[in-house]
């Protein structure tokens, strides 16, 4: 008699084999436990076909055959069992069926120990094949698993942002994909990008998370669009510092309640965006300017607005040019104070004073009637549109 002969009587018994075997494993592997994400009796069957395979190569010569280690792995990743998991599943499994050949072959002493030592060694070089087209499958799907997730969650949220989706069940069936409330208050961030897919706000996903503040994102060609959900008095601040911190150029909506509005939302996100001074770093909140938002709205037209009143003061040398615009932002700044605004250019009131009344007599304008201040601060916005100096640009050179 050989050790052929002790795996045929063990394979004789392989129903109660396996579910002995799928016992073990739900009694070891917590993660087995959960009956609603692997019933008993598909872990059973599992179980089962594993070991017939197994107790089969043993019983003859040959290759062994990896297919269904690869579709447990597959079925496994699809279920969302961590990899760890189910390794251990598959270890406890093939200890199990060699303690049972174990105790077969002490019940037959005939049997030379030469070849449990051998079967031994040939047993666990099949755990190791079987275990590595386990994780192989199991890497493969998890991976086409997240592109699939990732595209499907981009395609989410690419609707919410062009207003696709206007359902309310349909709303709420993504916000709860998306992992966000059904109602706000949410936020709406358009973060500018310096070259097509480079991510001017990376990992600010996980860092708002950490912070209780869910969060779903999409990567165009120019920008980082993103919508926040802001679930307590608090939580807008704590956004606001996180974006700041990732020293990008963004721009932020004001509140609102529905999904409904993400549409107009991304648009007010954009013109805070398009309002932002300069090329540096720096964050600007729509309604922390409405005037200076309503200008990037309107580029063409306030170019138009900012020829008409400031043409003169436009048209002069580059140094007189920037100090009178200069002195007109600084005065802006400290509320009309000449005094403080002097302060902040490092200048003399009377300086400040003399170059307001330069200002008048360029425009034909006076800075005691409340209506030319008004005109003046709009033109003097349009001066940090970027949109609005490549009209007034285009224009002169048409001219």
């Amino acid at each position: 008699m050989d050790i052929t002969d002790v795996v045929a009587a063990i394979h004789g018994r392989l129903p109660e084999l396996g579910e002995r075997i799928a016992d073990r494993i739900r009694s070891d592997v917590p993660a087995y436990a959960d009956e609603s994400l692997i019933p008993f009796d598909s872990l059973r069957r599992s179980c089962t076909a594993n070991a017939d395979l197994v107790l089969r190569h043993l019983r003859r010569a040959g290759a062994p055959d990896a297919g269904p280690a690869r579709e447990t792995g597959r079925i496994r990743a699809e279920q969302g069992m961590p990899l760890a998991d189910i390794l251990h599943a598959y270890r406890i499994g093939f200890e199990f069926v060699w303690s049972e050949i174990l105790s077969e072959a002490r019940n037959r002493p005939v049997v030379p120990d030469a070849q449990l030592v051998d079967r031994s060694a040939e047993i666990w070089q099949l755990f190791g094949l079987y275990a590595e087209a386990v994780a192989a499958a199991h890497r493969e799907t998890t991976a086409e698993l997240t592109v699939q997730r990732g595209a499907r969650r981009s395609a989410l949220v690419e609707a919410l942002f062009t207003g696709v989706i206007a359902d309310r069940t349909t709303l709420w069936e993504a916000a709860r994909e998306l992992g966000l409330p059904e109602r706000g208050p949410y936020a709406v961030v358009a973060a500018e990008t310096d070259s097509p897919g480079e991510e001017p706000l990376a990992g600010v996903e996980a860092s708002l998370r950490q912070s209780l503040l869910p969060s779903a994102w999409r990567l165009l060609p120019d920008q980082q669009v993103g919508l926040i959900a802001l679930p307590t008095p608090e939580a807008e601040a704590a956004g606001l510092r996180i974006l700041r911190r990732a020293g990008a150029r963004v721009g932020v909506s004001p509140c609102f309640a529905s999904l409904r509005d993400t549409p107009q939302a991304l648009r007010f996100a954009r013109l805070a965006l398009a309002g932002l001074p300069g090329d540096a770093p720096g964050l600007a909140r729509f309604d922390d300017n409405p005037l200076a938002m309503l200008v990037a709205a309107a580029p063409t037209e306030a170019a138009h607005l900012m020829t008409v009143v400031l043409r003169p003061v436009l048209d002069l040398p580059g140094l007189e040019r920037t100090r009178l615009l200069e002195t007109l932002e600084n005065w802006f700044a400290a509320g009309g104070s000449a005094t403080t605004a002097a302060q902040s250019l490092y200048v003399h009131p009377n300086t400040v004073r003399y170059r307001l009344r330069r200002v008048e007599e360029l425009t034909g304008r006076s800075l005691s009637d409340p209506h030319t201040v008004a005109d003046l601060g709009a033109a003097l916005l349009a001066t940090r549109s970027p949109a609005a100096t490549r009209a007034v640009d285009a224009d002169r050179a048409t001219s």
